[in-house]
């Protein structure tokens, strides 16, 4: 069990449970969240490829990931990352999870439900997996590519309708908030498996830019290549899925990675 988290507090009421987030976007979605904003939580971690893993997953309602534990809610853990995410902007209302404006937190609403109930192209032939990247003829999916196109307008689109309404902020609707955390793993995937970016705007350019250097994504990066020394968190099947065509390697220098929109 890998200590990603900044934020842990052994007496926190929030108790996390997710499979190991180089390779679940899901879960990472609310480590993000929890990080940023510096929730204390707890973190359960699980490998899904190992059978106490599985017996894990089998434990929680309707058998998914992520799950947060709340004992003050009864004996019932939220499950779903769009569920947890608007239990927390609940919990914490302070916190700008959801953009301030009224226009903007309806545009950030359904930007995240999209990509959370679409893109299953990419979603299911290119897995979530930070620390790698593949050499060689990936195979390009015209659905992926089509879904990869949406994701890169939808950034615009946040980022336009940001400034028409004079927010200020580098994130999608400002300072970071879900959609941040939810449209952060599109990233890896488009890095693992080297997805053309440049069709990408300079609005979006500028947001993707400003992702990777997120100092609290980057440690989480940093981390997740940490976890990745360990042969105990490998998932087999989330590697070598291009065989004959790819190699999957090591990523060179993740944590410090620059995108080339060229």
């Amino acid at each position: 069990m890998s200590a990603i988290v900044s934020s842990r507090d052994p007496n926190a009421e929030y108790l996390l449970i997710g499979a190991y987030i180089r390779y679940s976007s899901w879960t990472a979605r609310i480590v993000a969240i929890l990080e940023h904003f510096k929730i204390p939580y707890r973190f359960s971690q699980y490998n899904k490829a190992d059978p106490n893993g599985l017996q894990t997953i089998h434990s929680q309602p309707a058998r998914l990931v992520p799950t947060l534990t709340v004992p003050s809610l009864g004996p019932n853990p939220i499950h779903d990352s769009l569920a947890i995410t608007e239990f927390l902007a609940e919990s914490h209302p302070t916190l700008p999870l959801w953009p301030a404006s009224r226009r903007l937190r309806a545009l950030a609403r359904s930007l995240v439900a999209e990509f959370h109930s679409g893109f299953g192209n990419l979603r299911n032939n290119y897995h979530t997996n930070y620390v790698a990247r593949y050499v060689g003829d990936v195979p390009m999916i015209p659905g992926a590519v089509k879904e990869v196109a949406r994701f890169l307008e939808c950034v615009d689109l946040a980022r336009r309708e940001t400034l028409e309404v004079e927010v200020e902020g580098p994130y999608l609707f400002g300072s970071f908030g879900a959609a941040d955390a939810f449209y952060w793993p599109v990233l890896w995937r488009l890095r693992t498996y080297g997805f053309d970016l440049s069709a990408a705007s300079p609005l979006a350019r500028e947001w993707i830019v400003t992702m990777w250097k997120d100092p609290v994504l980057v440690e989480l990066g940093r981390q997740m290549f940490v976890d990745a020394e360990n042969p105990e968190t490998r998932v087999p099947e989330y590697e070598g899925i291009f065989p004959g065509k790819a190699e999957m390697v090591r990523f060179d220098d993740g944590v410090a990675y620059v995108p080339s929109f060229e």
